[in-house]
């Protein structure tokens, strides 16, 4: 329990700092950067849901998770950019204290949800490739939307009881948090008295959040590289290879530099300055909701031919403005 002294100022709001080092000069500039990332974000994910929605033809387990991760990436960018885009637009990076804990929450619940998913995901390539006469006995839709459904229940459970554990904190002095939103690894380090425990605990959480879904995604995918080796067919073997290469790309994007940064402050040799890790953290959670859309749906053939029939039926409904014949009947 901590001991508060009575003459401390307790915390009511947060002011989100950004980048320590960045010069004002530059303040709108980064602002424009990161609302056009958000709305690629956001408009690439909405495409890939509307597609899904429309057509019957891709309501099968491979596109529920794909829809799972757009709606999962919606979210986590809509909690941790808008703020941020505030923060360098307009110079406001103030936060109530209930709505930081809130932030912090969520941007830990969609990280948590994220993992989760792809481990739903490589699940389902792992049955698809390894036991493809089987795979439609296993993995149904009913099968695939009920785990899905469970994945945003479950991952609450973790990130919950981080947040628990803040709302019992104290908090006093500096108000000012040194990353681009609301985390478990800068909340900890304004507690009154000695933080190392609670980011201790956050680390110990969010290793295991991170690492034993990535534990079971490498063995799906060693042994999905064995069935691919074992594939006759030389085309088929290379198209199933280069999207398990593509996929493995962002899953260490999403996955390596997570551990550095969560893991710079238990270890006094792994050193970071402020501006490098927001940097990582915005690099690791950002940028693979931006590239999901295009990895796990434009390389898809069904959803660019679904894509390349909505175009062309566009065309043939759009009157031509050039070179238009009009006819006009009179009758008495």
């Amino acid at each position: 329990m901590f001991q508060v002294d009575v003459n401390y100022t307790l915390v009511t709001e947060f002011v989100i700092v950004g980048f320590p080092s960045l010069q004002p000069e530059y303040f709108h500039l980064v602002g424009w950067f990161f609302f056009f990332l958000y709305v690629t974000t956001v408009m690439g994910n909405l495409l890939l849901i509307v597609v899904f929605a429309l057509e019957h033809s891709l309501q099968k387990p491979m596109y529920i998770t794909m829809v799972s991760l757009a709606l999962s990436d919606i979210g986590f960018t809509t909690v941790a950019v808008p703020k941020l885009i505030a923060r360098y637009w307009w110079n406001d990076g103030s936060v109530g204290f209930h709505t930081c804990i809130f932030q912090q929450h969520m941007i830990h619940y969609f990280g948590s949800l994220n993992s989760l998913i792809l481990l739903s995901m490589s699940l389902d390539r792992y049955l698809a490739i390894c036991f493809p006469f089987r795979y439609p006995m296993l993995m149904t839709n009913r099968v695939m939307t009920s785990l899905t459904l469970s994945l945003w229940v479950v991952a609450h459970i973790f990130p919950g009881i981080a947040t628990i554990r803040l709302t019992m904190m104290v908090f006093c002095g500096s108000n000012q948090i040194i990353q681009a939103f609301c985390d478990h690894t800068s909340l900890p380090l304004l507690i009154c008295g000695d933080s190392s425990r609670q980011l201790s605990i956050g680390f110990i959480v969010a290793m295991f959040i991170l690492n034993v879904p990535l534990a079971f995604i490498v063995f799906s995918y060693i042994w999905i590289i064995i069935s691919i080796v074992r594939m006759s067919r030389g085309q088929g073997r290379m198209k199933t290879f280069s999207t398990c290469v593509t996929q493995g790309c962002i899953l260490s994007i999403y996955y390596i530099p997570r551990f550095f940064v969560y893991a710079a402050p238990l270890f006094p040799n792994l050193k970071m300055t402020p501006d490098l890790r927001i940097a990582t953290s915005l690099f690791y959670s950002l940028l693979p909701p931006l590239l999901n859309p295009f990895i796990y749906c434009l390389r898809t053939s069904e959803i660019k031919m679904i894509l390349r029939r909505w175009i062309q039926k566009q065309n043939d409904i759009t009157p031509k403005k050039s070179g238009q014949v009009v006819t006009v009947t009179v009758s008495n």
